[in-house]
Formats: structure tokens, C-alpha cells, sequence
């Protein structure tokens, strides 16, 4: 006699028959190994059991995960049946016809839940082709009990200037206490994201309106000596090799008295289980220097399903399950209302339970919703994006740029020199590409 299925089950099965998922599918999934992701792939067997499909999961390290679905879906590889990509890549890809438009997921999804920002974010043409699974800005953490015993006051909205008087102060490298840990590890969505918003705040550009790049510019000089100077006072060892992950560790285990990054992270340091900060912990709003213009980007994390793929039916089940309203509380019921996925839909902010958990959620949403891709630097610019550049040849120029400025901070090359060969480097790329001439 066949077991009467649960709650979340009806769910799910409610979900293939809307679906037509027919038979079962074995699915390859890419993503990457943040924590939010780390707790699908727990929670992924109660789909997998109420569907009879199983997921063959490829979790990667966030560079190496780029590479990876940007290589398959170019050349049509068609390993993975579902990509954990971002709101860089969607829009491009979408328009190129490499992704599955995935706007039509059944009335029951909720799609009017989801924020506007983020869905116009995963669109192109009018079709949406990637579903958030969350989304983010950045703003600053800080430590409470140290600014306090310091006798210093975090104001809401500090200034670069007062970030590194703070860090100053804070950094006891004897008790391997580090005023500040910001990334290192170059990639464009790595060292390049947190730079993107600190040369905008000093009131630089990637390009001028005529496309002819900027970074040999004085915004761009004056912001990148400014980041190499403070992590070289203030900041951890071996910083070069810390991205999203590695200085979400170092701060959650005490080591880092600020931290200036996704407001993502916010989940795991206030998680109890999961930080041992979470009590001693404070927030205030991304830094701002010259202009308040694109000092916290914009950005979400997405389930999209390549052209490619021949299990679209199977593939569209688990991207409703794993982005829905039902799967936000099966996480806040299973693993803690602080570790629920942040940033997408509008249930979530108005839900008690993550209100009461998430002391962050307030300026959160509003800086995810405050961030503007249309405007981002204090001059005009040819293009859309806060701590990208949204254009295809962006992905490959932004890492380079990044190697360039990570050899500056370990010492390898001087600023300027680095600023000149990444100069040196968007100009070839520009013109091979018809930019400029």
C-alpha cells in the first residue's frame, strides 16, 4: 500500500503535473558553493523523492563555476540541464537564444511576488529568462563590541574615509584581529565586484560615453591606492586568495573587526549555528566617498536552463520548487527564518517569523531596491550595470582587470603600473570588439 505523501510533497507533485514532467529524469545542475546553495542541495531530496527525477549536482567554487557554464552554453556543450548564473549573464544569454524563456511556470508561482528590480534584472526582450533564487546589494558589517570598546560610533551611512580611520583603530594583528577584510581573490565577480563600487563612489567609470576606457583616470588611481593601502594596514595575510566565501568565514569566526560585502552574507553571521559573532554584530549601509552613485551594487543569483538542455519539463519543476514561496518556508521551518534566501519576493519581507529573525531585513530590501544599474557613476556612461558592465566582453576583461589590481596588492606591481596594463588591456578589447577604433 503506497504511504500517504506529505504536505511538501503534494506540493512538488502538484507542481510536475502542472509541469507535464511525464517520466524520470536524471538532471545536471551547476551551482555554486555558497551557503544559500549548500542548502538546496540539503533540502533537493524531498523534490527527488516526490518527483522520482534526481539532480547531479556540480557544485563550484564561484570563478571556476563561470568558467565552466560560460564555456558549455557558448559552444553548446549541453552538460548541464540547469545553470546557476547571475544577472550579468541572463539578460546577454537570454537575447543570444542560449537560455529557455521561463515565464511561464504556472499562476500559482507567484511571479507578482517577486521584486520588479530583480525580475527586469533576469529579462530580456520581455521574456525572463532565469529565475531568482536571491538576490543582494552590499553594505558593511561591522563588530559592535569592538567599535565599543574602542569608544568609536558606526554612523548609518559612513564614508571611505572614516571606514579606514575605523579599521585603523580596530586592526590587532597580534590577536589576528584585522581592522577590515575585503576581496582579494580576482574575477569580476570577485575582487572586481567590490572595486566596481569603490572606483563608482570615488567618482570613476569603467568607460566614457564615446566607450574609450577610463581606468588609468584619477578616480579610478586615487580609489585603487586606497583599497591597496588599507588592506595592506589593515587587512588579512594571503588576501589575494579571499573572495565572498573565504571573508565570510574570517569575519563569522571573529577575525575581522568590518567587512564590506553582499548583503547575503548577512544569514549566515547572524545565524547562531553558523557564526560566532551573530550576537556581536551590526550593519550600516555600503560606504560612500565622492558620490553616492553605485556604491552598493545590484546583483541575484538565478536558475536558468541552457537551450541545450533536453529535460526542460523536468528542469522547470525544480526551478519552481527551489524558488518558490513554499520552498522560502520549508527553509525558515527546517533550517532557521535567518537562513531563508533573501532579497527576491515581497512574502518574505512581510513574513513575522523573518522579521523577528532577521534584524537586517529592513535595510537590506532597501538597498537592493535603492540600487540603480541605469545610474551608476556620478558621470554618464554608455552603459547599464553597477559592479559590472553590461556587455558581453565584460566577463573576460573584468578578470583580467582583476589579476592586475591582485598583483598590485600582493606587492608584484604598483598601482599604477597595474591601472596601465588593465588601460592597456580594455582599450585592445574595445577595439577588437568595434567599440572604439
Amino acid at each position: 500500500m503506497r504511504q500517504a505523501l506529505s504536505g511538501t510533497a503534494v506540493v512538488i507533485a502538484a507542481v510536475c503535473s502542472v509541469l507535464g514532467t511525464a517520466r524520470a529524469e536524471t538532471l545536471t545542475i551547476a551551482t555554486v558553493n555558497n551557503s544559500d546553495m549548500i542548502i538546496m542541495q540539503k533540502l533537493a531530496p524531498r523534490w527527488e523523492a516526490a518527483t522520482g527525477n534526481k539532480l547531479n549536482w556540480v557544485v563550484l567554487e564561484e570563478n571556476v563555476l563561470r568558467q565552466r557554464v560560460t564555456t558549455d552554453i557558448a559552444t553548446k556543450g549541453g552538460q548541464f540541464d540547469i545553470l546557476t548564473i547571475g544577472a550579468y549573464e541572463t539578460p546577454i544569454w537570454g537575447k543570444a537564444g542560449w537560455l529557455d524563456a521561463v515565464d511561464n511556470l504556472g499562476a500559482d508561482y507567484d511571479y507578482a511576488d517577486i521584486f520588479e528590480p530583480v525580475k527586469n534584472g533576469l529579462s530580456a526582450d520581455s521574456k525572463l529568462f532565469a529565475v531568482p533564487f536571491y538576490a543582494e546589494s552590499s553594505f558593511t558589517l561591522y563588530r559592535k563590541d569592538l567599535f565599543e570598546k574602542a569608544g568609536l560610533t558606526m554612523p548609518e551611512q559612513p564614508t571611505y574615509d572614516q571606514i579606514k580611520e575605523f579599521a585603523d583603530k580596530l586592526t590587532d594583528r597580534s590577536k589576528e584581529q584585522y581592522g577590515i577584510c575585503l576581496r582579494g581573490k580576482p574575477g569580476w565577480g570577485e575582487n572586481m565586484a567590490f572595486l566596481g563600487t569603490l572606483v563608482n563612489t570615488f567618482g570613476g567609470r569603467w568607460f566614457d560615453m564615446k566607450w574609450e576606457p577610463q581606468l588609468t583616470s584619477e578616480p579610478w588611481k586615487k580609489a585603487i591606492a586606497f583599497y591597496i593601502d588599507l588592506m595592506k594596514n589593515d587587512g588579512p595575510p594571503g588576501a589575494t586568495s579571499n573572495g565572498f566565501n573565504e571573508n565570510q568565514a574570517a569575519f563569522a569566526t571573529g577575525h575581522c573587526a568590518m567587512w564590506i560585502d553582499a548583503t547575503s552574507g548577512a544569514g549566515r553571521i547572524f545565524d547562531p549555528k553558523q557564526s560566532q559573532v551573530y550576537d556581536k554584530t551590526g550593519f550600516a549601509k555600503a560606504p560612500i566617498e565622492v558620490t553616492p552613485n553605485g556604491a552598493g551594487w545590484a546583483w541575484s543569483w538565478a536558475l536558468a536552463i541552457p537551450a541545450s538542455s533536453k529535460k526542460e519539463a523536468a528542469a522547470k519543476s525544480f526551478l519552481k520548487w527551489a524558488t518558490s514561496k513554499d520552498y522560502v518556508k520549508l527553509v525558515g521551518e527546517t533550517q532557521g527564518w535567518v537562513a531563508v534566501p533573501p532579497g527576491t519576493r515581497k512574502s518574505t519581507y512581510d513574513n513575522p517569523d523573518y522579521q523577528k529573525a532577521a534584524p537586517f531585513a529592513g535595510m537590506v530590501l532597501k538597498a537592493i531596491l535603492s540600487a540603480d544599474p541605469a545610474h551608476p557613476t556620478k558621470d554618464p556612461v554608455p552603459y547599464t550595470g553597477v559592479q559590472f558592465v553590461a556587455i558581453p566582453e565584460f566577463a573576460a576583461l573584468g578578470t583580467t582587470v582583476g589579476q592586475d589590481i591582485a598583483a598590485a596588492l600582493s606587492g608584484k606591481q604598483t598601482v599604477d603600473a597595474a591601472l596601465k596594463s588593465a588601460q592597456d588591456d580594455a582599450t585592445q578589447t574595445m577595439q577588437q570588439a568595434g567599440y572604439i577604433k
